[in-house]
């Protein structure tokens, strides 16, 4: 389930300028039309591409602060729970399941600071949430990517599709 330069190059193409029809991808990677469409089917098929929505900031939504909180739960009923009622809140943009000392990582947004203690308590008040520790991001140096992994999977994998 590996991908090669071609499908690489095609997903970083869509990447790039995610409003490209098919024709113009085909026209800009020198290959049939009918062969980017096999290719964007069968990447979306086993999962690879996940969607083609737009990314959009937080920020210039005015949610200036991004906070990563870990939660401890009762397990009484696992993870899902919790995460379902984690999930009905606005703020909360990820939630991952995790090892250590915690049970859940999230990631969240506020306005403010003190916004940033109404979304806790929020959390805190979801059924299931024993204890939170947040750790306030300065900064995002190096921001969420997929591309650079993208482009070196058909050089780890000799190019196989």
């Amino acid at each position: 389930m590996t991908i090669d330069e071609l499908d690489a190059r095609l997903i970083a193409l869509l990447a790039a300028e995610p409003r490209l029809g098919v024709l113009e991808c085909s026209r800009r990677l020198g290959v049939a039309r009918g062969a980017v469409q096999a290719r964007l089917d069968r990447l979306m098929d086993r999962g690879v591409i996940t969607g083609f929505g737009p990314d959009v900031s937080p920020a210039a939504l005015g949610y200036g602060v991004t906070a990563f909180v870990t939660l401890e739960i009762r397990q009484v009923a696992g993870h899902d729970p919790v995460a379902d009622r984690l999930a009905a809140i606005p703020e909360v943009l990820e939630v991952h399941t995790i090892t250590g000392d915690s049970d859940l990582l999230c990631r969240v947004v506020a306005r403010t600071n003190a916004d940033l203690q109404r979304v806790i308590d929020l959390i805190v008040d979801v059924r299931g949430v024993l204890r939170t520790n947040s750790i306030i991001a300065l900064d995002t140096p190096v921001p969420y990517r997929v591309l650079p992994l993208v482009a070196d999977v058909p050089r780890r994998e000799g190019g196989r599709s």
